[in-house]
């Protein structure tokens, strides 16, 4: 697929079918996120591949955040929130989580790290797209837990850059228009 219509047919897919990509297609778009840029190649990107139940990890810390969040939960409540939580780990057949560990290298800015992270998520959503697969790239206040950080061993000056679903979609993704590039450029050139 050419790269700029990737790029404009991309979208994303909150619904996708139970069936499970081959593994080959989650390394060719984990591939694609090492090929990301990133200042003075640190290449700060981490990924865990969340699949069958595995996905369950993500799906208890869901429910347990959601229970903390409950004043003077029922035990009725307690458990719809612990479903709800593995529901959520359950969307799609794939979970990438991405995770940013910086560079120790003095010169390098934490936020510059950041920005690799989200152009590696980017290159990942595209190789996605390209396979035939659907993608989302879901975040939220559980995931800026320390609890969720313990859990897949973010380090204190790390970040859970969030979660890439990744499944066949259920349906035809509808277009998403933009407004024009002109609205948004300003052009330079001294004159």
């Amino acid at each position: 697929m050419d790269v700029m219509k990737a790029i404009i047919t991309r979208r994303t897919i909150g619904k996708v079918t139970e069936q499970v990509p081959d593994k080959e297609m989650i390394e060719s778009i984990l591939e694609a996120g090492t090929w990301a840029p990133s200042h003075y190649r640190t290449e700060p990107w981490k990924f865990i591949v969340l699949s069958g139940k595995g996905r369950d990890a993500l799906g208890e810390l869901y429910g347990e955040i959601a229970v903390e969040s409950l004043t003077e939960p029922t035990d009725e409540e307690v458990e719809q929130a612990r479903e709800k939580g593995l529901k959520k780990a359950r969307r799609a057949p794939v979970i990438i989580v991405l995770i940013m560990e910086p560079s120790n290298n003095e010169k390098v800015v934490w936020l510059e790290e950041i920005a690799a992270c989200a152009c590696a998520a980017q290159n990942m959503m595209l190789a996605a797209h390209s396979l035939g697969l659907g993608s989302i790239w879901r975040t939220g206040q559980p995931t800026y837990k320390q609890k969720m950080k313990d859990r897949f061993g973010v380090s204190e000056k790390g970040h859970l850059m969030g979660f890439l679903y990744v499944g066949y979609p259920a349906a035809e993704p509808k277009p998403s228009p933009r407004r024009p590039v002109a609205e948004k450029t300003q052009w330079w050139d001294g004159s």
